[in-house]
């Protein structure tokens, strides 16, 4: 039976094996150049921004062929610079991603990890790194920088957050944290998303696509723990959410495939929007290495591959 209870007070974040950050984080981004060139830009730097009559000296390589023979008009194509490479880091210190099951450590832990060794990787390859936690003690927002004092930042911010607060209740919560990215985000940037995607705000998916426009890259990281996927429990147990204090009674054996269904129906709105946007989606568990997870979302920036991947993929 489900109904409402008191907010649970979520645990202290779990570091587990994740910790220290700053190593941790260093050690994976080595294993990620190991593997694959260090860069993670995307194509050659433009776009096609429309066409315009031809004037006598025009480049001929951007004559358009086609649009002579169609319409007996001489066009010339023009192409606009991304003038942005920067990488935002959104992740989501909310309640919810305190809960550590029987995976090594804490989601808000395995989330923080996988942001920073991308942040490495993206410094390393000349980006800008920004960042934007939500949740939390209190909202917390770095402005895009390069160099090694960007990393210490980025750790910085990640390691003395707890993971606590309930968006749900509160509609515009998510809108609010992401404005800062919405509003300095510029063309090109990769705009990334590490949450387990649960107990957010309605409007959270619908405001994190938007993000995708003038040629903004967006993506999410879904990090889940290997007991919320899999639900192994096998005796009548009381389920409380660590946001919104709901309570559930359930026999786990009974439930198990309508909430591995709606967990996936979940996972398959976010990944439809972002895809639809041009992005993607990874979906990952605590359990994974975080080598390959970082390596897939490298990839999948750089306009190799797309939607969700990953073992934790949905079945």
């Amino acid at each position: 039976m489900g109904r409402k209870g008191e907010p649970f007070v979520p645990y202290a974040v779990d570091w587990g094996a994740f910790a220290p950050l700053k190593l941790r984080a260093r050690v994976v981004a080595e294993g990620v150049y190991a593997g694959m060139h260090r860069s993670i830009k995307k194509g050659a730097g433009v776009e096609f921004g429309g066409q315009r009559p031809y004037v006598p000296g025009d480049d001929l390589r951007f004559f358009d062929r086609r649009a002579l023979l169609r319409h007996d008009k001489m066009m010339i194509r023009e192409f606009e610079t991304e003038t942005d490479r920067s990488v935002w880091l959104v992740v989501d210190a909310t309640a919810s991603m305190s809960y550590k099951g029987s995976g090594p450590g804490s989601k808000y832990a395995y989330a923080a990890l996988i942001a920073a060794a991308l942040a490495r990787v993206a410094l390393a390859s000349g980006d800008p790194v920004g960042m934007v936690v939500i949740g939390g003690e209190e909202p917390r927002s770095l402005p895009p920088a390069g160099g090694h004092e960007a990393f210490e930042r980025v750790v910085w911010g990640l390691s003395t957050m707890s993971a606590m607060g309930d968006l749900a209740s509160d509609d515009r919560a998510f809108e609010r944290a992401i404005l800062p990215v919405a509003e300095h985000s510029r063309r090109g940037s990769m705009i990334v998303l590490f949450s387990d995607l649960f107990d957010l705000p309605q409007r959270a998916r619908s405001a994190f696509s938007a993000l995708g426009v003038r040629g903004r890259i967006v993506h999410a990281v879904q990090v889940l723990d290997p007991d919320e996927r899999d639900l192994p429990f096998h005796e009548h147990a009381r389920f409380r959410s660590l946001e919104g204090g709901a309570i559930v009674d359930a026999d786990p054996d009974t439930v198990r495939a309508e909430y591995v269904e709606r967990m996936d129906g979940i996972t398959r709105a976010w990944s439809r929007d972002l895809v639809g946007r041009g992005g993607g989606l990874v979906r990952a568990v605590t359990t994974d290495d975080p080598v390959g997870v970082v390596r897939r979302l490298c990839t999948s920036l750089s306009g190799l591959a797309a939607s969700v991947d990953g073992p934790g993929a949905p079945r």
